[in-house]
């Protein structure tokens, strides 16, 4: 397990992630520092903690209304998949449906022509 220095809020922790994480794992605390600076900037000195506690919550909720809206278009794009594959469906049946009609089309050309055959 890889050990990472963060800073957030200025302060530093030592936190821990797999292998090959490293990078995302300062990504990520990037964007937490941002948020509670935003959150410093716009309501002042309010509290280390009551900053933190105030970013993880704009960011859980950005995040479950970022899963509802996914939600949303994952449905969409499966309705619109399956919209498409009934039109082929529609066709693959009556193509068959035709294939059938031709074949028994071509067996009833065949008895006459047999009967035809007998008659001369």
């Amino acid at each position: 397990m890889a050990q990472v220095k963060v800073t957030i809020a200025g302060r530093e922790y030592r936190v821990a992630c797999d292998e090959g994480e490293e990078e995302r794992l300062g990504e990520l605390t990037q964007i937490v520092d941002a948020r509670i600076q935003g959150m410093r900037e716009r309501f002042g000195e309010i509290g280390d903690q009551r900053l933190t506690v105030m970013a993880a919550i704009t960011l859980a909720d950005e995040m479950t209304e970022i899963k509802r809206r996914l939600g949303v278009l994952e449905a969409e794009l499966s309705a619109r998949r399956a919209a498409e594959a009934r039109p082929a469906n529609r066709q693959d049946e009556w193509t068959g449906r035709l294939a059938l009609t031709l074949e028994e089309a071509a067996l009833r050309i065949e008895d006459v022509a047999k009967a035809l055959n007998k008659r001369s």
